[in-house]
Parts: C-alpha cells; structure tokens; sequence
C-alpha cells in the first residue's frame, strides 16, 4: 500500500489519491516503455542507405520490404487491439516487447530481400501487440475531459522514441554496421517489457479502486451503445458503421503517411540531394522527433481546455500547417542545414499537433477502447506501408524527384483538413 507522511504519522493513502497516483504511474510506465520500442520499429529506415550498398537492393525492393513490417502492424493492430479488449493489455504489451526483440536479431541475419522480408514483416506483426493494447491500458485509467493531454503526454514521449530511435541508430549503425543495429539497441527493450509486467496493472478493479464515471456526453453515448456489442465481430462492425469514426481512421492513416514518409525518407533525401553521411544525416534529421515531442502535448491540451474535448479544430489547425511546412521542405535547399532543421522540427511539431487517436478513441468509450486504437492504427499502417513502396517507386521512375514527393505529401494534408471539416467532435 502507499504511504503519505503527516505530522510525523504514516496515513495510507485514500481511494481518490490512490487512484491519481496510478493512473499517473500506468502512464508514465507504457510511456517510458514505448519510448525505446521505435529502436525495434524504424531502425530499419535508418540504415536503408547502408542495406542498399552492401546487399545491392533497388530502392523500390527495400520499400517493399520496410512496407511488409508496416502493413504487418497493421494487420497487428486489428487484432492485438481486439484481443487486447478480451484479455490483458498488460501481457500483450510485454509479449509484444520481448517478440519484438527476437525478430530484430533474425532481420540482421537478412543477406537478400527475402531473408529481411520474412522476419521483418513478422517483426511489424509482434511489435503491433504493444500500440492498441497500450492505448486501450491508458483509456481504463483516463477519461474522455483529460484523454487529450493523457495521449498528448504520450505524445512526448513517443517523440523522444524518434529521436533516441535516430541517435542510437546512427550512431551503432556508423560504428558497427547496418547489422548491429537490429541486434544490440533492442536488448533494452527485453529489459523493458520485464519492468513492465512487474509495475502495471490492467484496470483499477485490479487493485480494488473502483472504475471512474464517464461524464462526458460523446464517450458516454458509446460506452452505452457498446455494452452489449463486446462479443465476435461486433465492436468491429459497430465502429465502421459510424461514419465519423471512419474518417477518423482515414485522417489518421494520411498523418501517418506524412510523418513517416519523413521518418523513412529523409535520411536518404539528405544523403543523396545533400551529400551527408549517416553521421550528418542524424544531425540534419534529429529535430523532426523533437519537434513531434513538443507538438503532441500542445494539441491534447489545446483540445481539453480550451475546445471542451473537441478534437476536430485541432486536427484541422493540423493539417494545415504541416501542408506549408511540406511545401517549404519541397523547395528548401536540402545543402543548407540550419533551414533544413527548422523545418524538420516545425514538421514534427505541426503533425503531432493533431489528437486523431484521443478522437477516435472518444468515438468508442472505454469498453472496446483496444478494437478502436486497433482499427485507427491499421489504417496508419495500411498507408504507412503504401508510403514505403510508392515513394521507393516514384523515386525510382523519376529518377529522385524529390520535390514532388513533398508536394504530393502536402496534397495529402490539405485533403485531410477537408474531410476532417464535416467531422463535429
């Protein structure tokens, strides 16, 4: 039991006070756990130049093979998130942590774009079972009034995963090859999932705390209509018959495009237009992540306070930003540094601005909070993976035309604010 000290006299802690202590320690938990899980997920982007040049891949064959992981997460999501609504989020997540481990190592052992294929599109599969789970974990804990700035802190978090992400890398990628960086970072992660399972708790039922009231009127309604829809198919069916959670999904899926076509891309962008090696590619890149850590919180607060829990202005405040931001990166000089790095930090600080998963995750309520993260998540990986392999071939078709490559990414963020203008939530 906790303890507070008064007076010289140790008071157990009461119910309300307990509560808050662990719904803040389930938070801060999944969030330092899931900031070293990218070192596992995006490493492979990374060290793309590297693969290229000792294993001879095209640039279209490696994005397939980086999209096998994505649309491998994808179809994770739709059903860790599921089972997850099931069973425990808490084993989801450390099974999902130390897979994610293992199949690092078998990747580095790839020596053609087959042997890296299989293991790392088993890799995206295993490491899904820690995002939707995760999300659903933080939903049993954190009402709808104060999800925003819940997921917005995750938000931080997963910012800083993007840039440990690409100092580590880097740096054990410059040091010791492409290899080493699926082998050694990932040894954390084991450790991590360990941590986890010894700290977390499912719900506060678990520790004999009662479950908080949904007061809000949106996710109140959904828990409602959800209560007897838990079973098979049914939340499935629910949520994609609800027009508003489907193009929640679809804007999730475009942001996604943006950020990780940024995140896979721009180290090769800045190698072969600006002549960088992997060392400087890290410090042309690195404030991209910085900037998503400080954009994510901005906007779950923003959307809490000031807008009543309404997500959509916000998201469209969003995409419109990262559309100009997107045009500057088209027809910036990649040689100039400085400029560049702004615009990588306004880039990740603008895209995280956007609290599409507290969204959608408002649109279902908590009961089935794990098949709703799932299903916005598969739909961020579906286009995910189509950004690795179109982007490889329209590199490939137009022999580097990387202008148009940030123009059509643009595109994709005015179109979002568009559909997000009919969504009132």
């Amino acid at each position: 039991m906790a303890w507070l000290s008064c007076q010289g006299a140790a008071l157990p802690l009461g119910p309300e006070a307990l509560y808050t202590q662990w719904k803040w320690r389930i938070l801060l938990m999944f969030s330092g756990f899931y900031m070293f899980l990218y070192l596992g997920r995006f490493n492979f982007g990374f060290v793309i130049p590297q693969i290229i040049d000792d294993l001879h891949i095209s640039r279209t064959t490696i994005g397939l093979v980086n999209a096998c992981m994505f649309w491998g997460f994808g179809f994770g999501d739709l059903v860790h998130g599921r089972l997850s609504d099931r069973f425990s989020s808490r084993l989801w997540v450390t099974l999902g942590g130390a897979l994610t481990a293992v199949f690092n190592w078998l990747t580095s052992f790839g020596t053609s774009a087959v042997t890296l294929l299989i293991p790392w599109a088993i890799n995206g599969f295993v490491n899904a079972m820690c995002y939707s789970p995760g999300i659903r974990l933080i939903a049993q804990w954190w009402p709808r009034r104060e999800r925003g700035r819940a997921l917005g802190t995750l938000g931080i978090f997963i910012g800083f995963a993007m840039l440990i992400m690409w100092l580590v890398t880097g740096w054990v990628a410059g040091e010791f090859g492409w290899r080493a960086a699926f082998r050694y970072p990932v040894l954390w992660i084991g450790f991590m999932s360990l941590v986890f399972w010894l700290v977390v708790r499912d719900k506060p039922t678990d520790l004999g705390l009662p479950d908080y009231v949904e007061e809000d009127a949106v996710s109140a309604a959904a828990e409602e209509e959800s209560q007897d829809k838990l079973h098979g198919l049914q939340p499935y069916l629910m949520l994609l018959r609800n027009w508003r959670f489907l193009i929640a999904c679809h804007v999730t899926g475009w942001g996604t495009l943006a950020r990780y076509s940024i995140v896979t891309w721009a180290p090769l962008y800045y190698k072969e237009v600006g002549g960088f090696d992997i060392k400087a590619m890290a410090l042309a890149t690195v404030t991209f992540p910085i900037g998503m850590a400080l954009g994510a919180p901005l906007g779950g607060v923003i959307s809490d306070r000031w807008m009543g829990g309404r997500r959509s202005p916000m998201i469209i405040i969003s995409c419109l930003a990262t559309a100009a931001v997107l045009a500057g990166i088209a027809f910036a000089s990649p040689a100039n540094l400085p400029l560049g790095m702004v615009l990588m930090v306004l880039g990740g600080f603008t895209l995280t601005m956007a609290p599409t998963t507290a969204l959608g995750v408002d649109l279902a309520g908590r009961k089935i909070s794990g098949t709703a993260s799932g299903l916005l998540d598969a739909h961020a990986y579906l286009y995910n993976g189509l950004q690795a392999f179109v982007i490889g071939w329209i590199l490939d078709a137009t022999g580097g035309n990387w202008t148009l490559v940030f123009l059509l990414l643009a595109a994709s963020r005015l179109f979002s604010a568009g559909v997000m203008a009919a969504v009132k939530a």
